[in-house]
């Protein structure tokens, strides 16, 4: 009997193993993460549905362990204290119901996902994700973040993780990177260089004794 999530069926117990290789060598041929191959993901893996039960959980631990690959600091905070919200962000990323206008929107798991890895500060109210909500009550959006949030550049995760540091710390050092993220020197000289050329940071007052800008509050073109 295959599972069923907000009234969607997923795989077969017979088709789970060869759906759960595809959907990994798939996420494991990117060469480099960004935000959106997290949602979309979290998104397949849930269409999968791979155990009984526990499936929601099994998604926190993976998205706990794998941030933290990057360098993001995460914990299991964010699952407990909105676990009704992310269970729900995860069906509504999958249902639709074409004859009542209802689509599959993966909104809610934006939300989610940005508060948890960039520090942004969405509500995150679990009647936002039921059906009947209506539009005009949409929540109001208090990001940490100016104008541009970090969850709206073109970026690697690798490259957000950094990103991040340098805006809490703009005095951080390369050497400093390489401890908080667990990358090779070689790797954060990469990804410094990357954000430069995409004008999201910039070194000011030298090398020796300057500091990094962020530059993301600016509007870009």
């Amino acid at each position: 009997m295959p599972n069923e999530v907000g009234g969607m069926e997923t795989a077969l117990p017979e088709e789970v193993a060869d759906k759960m290789k595809v959907l990994l060598t798939e996420y494991n041929r990117k060469e480099e993460k960004t935000f959106e191959d997290i949602l979309d993901f979290h998104v397949k893996f849930e269409r999968i549905q791979p155990f009984c039960e526990g499936n929601t959980r099994a998604a926190a631990v993976f998205m706990i362990k794998y941030m933290k690959t990057f360098g993001f600091k995460v914990n299991n905070d964010a699952f407990e204290k909105n676990s009704w919200y992310f269970r729900n962000a995860l069906v509504r990323a999958n249902y639709n119901d074409l004859q009542n206008g209802i689509y599959a929107t993966t909104k809610f798991l934006e939300m989610f996902f940005s508060n948890l890895i960039l520090g942004t500060e969405y509500e995150l109210k679990n009647r936002y994700t039921h059906m009947d909500y209506a539009d005009a009550h949409s929540q109001s959006v208090n990001p940490k973040f100016p104008k541009a949030q970090f969850d709206t550049l073109e970026c690697t995760l690798e490259e957000l993780a950094v990103l991040e540091m340098i805006y809490k710390n703009p005095s951080i050092k390369q050497k400093e990177l390489v401890t908080e993220t667990g990358k090779s020197l070689s790797t954060i000289k990469r990804i410094m260089e990357s954000l430069q050329k995409k004008e999201y940071i910039r070194r000011v007052d030298g090398k020796r004794y300057g500091k990094w800008e962020v530059l993301v509050n600016q509007e870009k073109k």
